[in-house]
């Protein structure tokens, strides 16, 4: 008879803060696979849980999932948690679940604490509609890009970063979003948790001036709105964004954006009549 395959959402911060069913779970399988063994044994041993654990991270996912199913087909029940949240959620697991399934062996999420769902409910953003985009890329082309090709959704975006990077992450959501409420929610449910609300620039302000910056980061911004009417000339527009320090290029792509022209359109409005007869 098949085992089962437990996803068991453990605390973000405060260990309180998992659920009965969870505990149990937990007490109840054969081995527990943990993105950090040593992590999740702070929880187990809060909780008195004496189980067996086993590593299963983004390095050795692979092998560890195929090895995994072949357990749980022999009847044994495997408990998956992540260091913090639910599993698979921006963190390993999706192999496992796939291989469990393929197997044959049952699959249950036992739910509970998520970092993207408490930042959104304590951030005064709109919740009626949002959208999770996990990690923002690391190299500054890729993420100043993802940014802007989601300048038009119509809802609360929510992304983790670390904090190491959140800062270049603020500078490249003034630049590619413009002046919209954002909020940094910061080490959710610990002792230190706040909520930095304001302009992307102003958190950045607010984070800046600090000594360092530490903790777990979820970036919240605001949906788009619809633009209010702007008869400034188009190459008025680009001259004062480029007055505030916005590079020349950049703010091409921020009139485009806002007016609904293309890059090559406000480019040309750009060009004194010498150079537009020129280009033609």
């Amino acid at each position: 008879m098949a085992g089962l395959l437990y996803l068991v959402a453990t605390p973000i911060g405060n260990l309180e803060d998992i659920t009965y069913r969870a505990v149990r779970v937990l007490r109840e399988a054969d081995l527990i696979a943990c993105e950090d063994t040593r992590q999740t044994r702070k929880l187990l041993d809060h909780y008195g849980i004496a189980k067996p654990t086993i590593s299963y991270h983004e390095h050795n996912e692979a092998e560890r999932a195929a090895e995994l199913a072949s357990r749980m087909a022999a009847g044994e029940t495997v408990a998956l948690v992540s260091d913090a949240g639910m599993p698979l959620v921006s963190d390993p697991g999706y192999r496992l679940v796939r291989a469990a399934i393929e197997t044959g062996v049952p699959v249950q999420a036992v739910p509970g604490p998520s970092a993207a769902m408490t930042a959104l409910a304590g951030s005064g953003l709109p919740t009626d509609s949002f959208r999770f985009g996990g990690f923002l890329p690391p190299k500054a082309g890729q993420r100043l890009k993802a940014l802007e090709a989601l300048a038009e959704e119509q809802a609360t975006l929510i992304f983790y970063e670390a904090p190491h990077r959140i800062l270049e992450a603020l500078e490249a959501v003034e630049q590619a979003l413009g002046e919209r409420p954002v909020v940094v929610a910061r080490e959710l449910t610990k002792i230190h948790e706040e909520y930095l609300r304001g302009t992307a620039a102003e958190v950045r302000a607010q984070l800046a001036s600090r000594d360092a910056v530490r903790g777990e980061m979820t970036l919240l911004i605001g949906k788009a709105t619809a633009p209010a009417r702007d008869d400034t000339p188009v190459e008025e527009a680009v001259e004062r964004l480029i007055a505030k320090g916005t590079a020349r290029m950049d703010a091409i792509k921020q009139v485009a954006r806002r007016r609904g022209m293309s890059k090559r359109e406000v480019y040309e409005k750009t060009l004194s009549p010498q150079r537009r007869r020129d280009a033609e």
